[in-house]
């Protein structure tokens, strides 16, 4: 893969994880009352989390052999904060297919429905914040490798 095409990939796995972000909250906010339905919203934010975090996956090999030793090396603590970031990613990946899964049984369960909705608030909370949190990493590391670079 050459430079060019790695560095697009790395923006767009970027502008990826931000609107994984913001489109994690929309089915947090809908989903604060249990019974309501909203599985098209989630299941389109969990799509995109899933995307951020397959692209992140194509290109980490890249980052294993090329930057992390260069980061490592030269700033641990952002080294350090890059490896909390892809935690926070797969948290937020996570999260959010638990998300899913719970509304989606909670559709078809109306007895339990109140509780995997409840399941399922809480777990697109939690993988927005993961999600926030992991975009917000990103933006630190891009913006050190990009100081450092001089691109």
């Amino acid at each position: 893969m050459s430079d060019l095409a790695a560095r697009a990939l790395e923006h767009v796995h970027g502008h990826l994880g931000w609107l994984a972000a913001l489109a994690l909250a929309h089915p947090a906010v809908l989903l604060r009352k249990p019974r309501r339905r909203a599985l098209g919203v989630a299941a389109a934010a969990t799509a995109l989390v899933s995307a951020a975090a397959l692209l992140g996956a194509i290109i980490y090999p890249r980052y294993r052999v090329e930057v992390k030793p260069l980061l490592l090396a030269g700033a641990p603590v952002v080294a350090g904060l890059f490896e909390r970031k892809e935690h926070l990613g797969v948290g937020a990946l996570v999260l959010s297919w638990a998300g899913l899964v719970a509304h989606a049984c909670a559709q078809r369960d109306r007895i339990a429905s109140p509780d995997l909705g409840r399941v399922a608030f809480v777990a697109y909370v939690a993988a927005a914040v993961c999600a926030t949190l992991a975009a917000a990493g990103g933006l630190v590391v891009a913006a050190h490798r990009c100081l450092g670079c001089g691109s």
